[in-house]
């Protein structure tokens, strides 16, 4: 018995040291080397909800700025996220001289759709989830419930709005009025962009852009996507694009730390929807949610 408890006990005080050695020595995936020339496919993804677009742009910049990465595929597999974010890494895209190729996962939605839109070419799966072309902003309303248990909720402001999203009171005319207007502002931000991105007529990505979702095959018939195809075929065809062999090597460039923290919030959010409000505050989001 005593034998089996020191081996727990080493094996609790080893655990902590060897992982903190995985993550030092590795805490950026390996491209396998640099050689000369355009030997290399340069791998990003786009997972779950976006919010935060530091590391995502990081990676983009890095493989842009890279004279071994002949071109860049982005796998998206998200419902979006917050604005600001997405907008960030839109732009980045926008920016890359390289071939850039989107091959979408599942759910590729509303932020999701945003990020892959200025793509030089759109794969996406005949059942994938797309479009989403709208913006969402939602607050719950406890005042009821604070009543019934004699909780009062006094605000002192100076501004006559500064309280415009208080949770204990409902809003006034003039308060909602205020969100929409800035909720239909970035609505006409994210429809631009797309109709500059997929170089489409602003007018024809109005008439997609009422919130609703498409599969693949409908979004290929309304030009958001451009053709019905998975990652093997993406990088077939990015492979081909930049005059890549069939063996050329794709590379990641993750932080590895970053990438269990993200996948943690992930999954406490996808058991607990209710605690996006608690890891990101309320505010305007490109964000595809069947239960809002």
């Amino acid at each position: 018995m005593k034998i089996l408890q020191r081996l727990v006990i080493a094996l609790i005080l080893v655990t902590p040291v060897l992982l903190g050695i995985y993550l030092i020595l590795g805490s950026k995936i390996s491209d396998g080397g640099v050689g000369g020339g355009f030997r290399k496919i340069g791998l990003v993804r786009i997972e779950g909800v976006i919010n935060e677009s530091e590391e995502i742009v990081r990676q983009l910049r890095s493989f842009s700025l890279d004279n071994t990465i002949a071109g860049i595929l982005i796998k998206v597999d998200s419902p979006g996220g917050s604005v600001a974010p997405s907008q960030e890494i839109y732009s980045e895209v926008s920016r890359i001289e390289k071939p850039v190729v989107v091959t979408m996962g599942n759910l590729a939605a509303s932020g999701g759709y945003y990020v892959s839109s200025p793509a030089d070419r759109i794969f996406a799966s005949p059942g994938t989830l797309t479009g989403s072309i709208g913006v969402i902003f939602s607050l719950p309303l406890v005042e009821e419930l604070a009543r019934k248990i004699g909780v009062e909720m006094r605000t002192m402001k100076a501004g006559n709005f500064k309280d415009l999203t208080n949770i204990y009171e409902k809003m006034s005319v003039g308060e909602r009025k205020i969100i929409q207007e800035m909720l239909d502002d970035t609505h006409d931000q994210f429809i631009s962009d797309v109709a500059k991105g997929r170089k489409l007529s602003k007018d024809s990505v109005i008439l997609l852009s009422d919130g609703r979702i498409f599969t693949g095959r409908q979004a290929l018939a309304v030009h958001l996507v451009d053709t019905l195809g998975g990652y093997e075929d993406a990088l077939d065809y990015l492979r081909t694009r930049t005059g890549l062999g069939k063996k050329a090597k794709v590379v990641e460039r993750k932080e590895r730390m970053l990438a269990v923290r993200e996948w943690f919030v992930e999954e406490m959010i996808h058991i607990f929807p209710q605690l996006y409000g608690f890891f990101y505050p309320h505010s305007p989001r490109y964000l595809y949610s069947p239960g809002a």
